[in-house]
């Protein structure tokens, strides 16, 4: 039965999750997943979880398969040490391509936000034929304005210290609305916290610093760029206070992709999680069309 884009968003009979724990590359993944259809994998910020996807995906499963895991380090994923673990863009696409291949998923569309959304463009590069669509939310490709705290991250011993023992409550809800949640309106009650409550444990401070360390180097994805040949859509929201709009734009004309803005801050799934869920479903329920460089435009709004 065909469906018209947007068809089959909503909460009847769509928001029934599950969970599950699959290992892949050497650490376990807690995985979310609803809804049934074309595979899309969400994939989540850096020092946050699956949770930001939480109100999208009563939105999305029903017109697909959603996958959501936590990365590992992150959430109710196993948290390895640093040492035989290398948090970053390439140990996280690699932990995802063998999950896509534990759940039998096949040819799947990606979406990634922030530094997921450098994930995402990892993935699509490496496996090209993997990868059917590709999705990016005002991702971390060039270098940003840098939130204080991650540059303090990289500093000898006292970057460490910070995250690994000494960050509390108050300076980690200054992290959170200063670069996932930049410019943000709204955020869902009690996420903060929450996402405190994941972090505030010594395996995962040590695998947060490390992934803040790595996420700073982006020079592979600008090189990457060229190699991607998903059908590619860029979405961005216009109130972003850690990267403009216009980085935004630069990333989707260097994808020869479509962009959109949306009426809100960096966080666009969990401030408003519907307009969000329809542009995804509006681009990903559409034909791809032809990877031709002379012929591709940017579509902004």
């Amino acid at each position: 039965m065909s469906r018209t884009p947007g068809q089959g968003l909503g909460f009847s009979g769509s928001s029934s999750r599950s969970s599950k724990d699959v290992s892949a590359r050497g650490a376990r993944i807690r995985v979310v997943e609803a809804g049934a259809g074309p595979a899309l994998l969400l994939i989540h910020d850096a020092v946050v979880h699956s949770d930001t996807f939480h109100e999208t995906i009563a939105h999305l499963a029903g017109s697909f398969r959603v996958v959501a895991p936590d990365l590992p380090g992150f959430g109710a994923s196993e948290k390895p040490d640093p040492q035989r673990y290398a948090y970053g863009y390439d140990a996280f696409a690699d932990s995802l391509f063998d999950l896509v291949a534990a759940l039998g998923l096949g040819r799947i569309s990606v979406c990634g936000h922030g530094m997921g959304g450098g994930v995402a463009l990892t993935l699509a590069a490496k496996h090209p034929s993997l990868v059917h669509k590709l999705v990016l939310v005002d991702a971390l490709v060039y270098p940003d304005d840098e939130h204080f705290l991650d540059r303090a991250a990289r500093t000898p011993i006292g970057g460490a210290l910070l995250w690994r023992q000494l960050m509390g409550m108050a300076l980690f809800r200054k992290y959170l609305h200063g670069t996932v949640y930049a410019g943000a309106s709204r955020i869902p009650q009690g996420r903060v916290e929450s996402t405190y409550a994941s972090f505030n444990a010594p395996a995962a401070r040590q695998a947060a610093h490390a992934t803040i360390v790595a996420k700073a180097d982006t020079r592979t994805l600008v090189a990457r760029l060229p190699r991607v040949t998903a059908d590619s859509l860029v979405v961005w929201g216009r109130d972003d206070r850690l990267a403009p709009v216009e980085r935004g734009r630069r990333l989707a004309r260097e994808l020869r992709g479509r962009f959109e803005v949306l009426e809100c801050g960096r966080c666009p799934p969990a401030e408003v999680p519907e307009a969000f869920a329809t542009t995804l479903t509006s681009f990903l329920e559409a034909v791809p069309s032809r990877r031709q460089p002379t012929a591709r435009s940017v579509q902004s709004r």
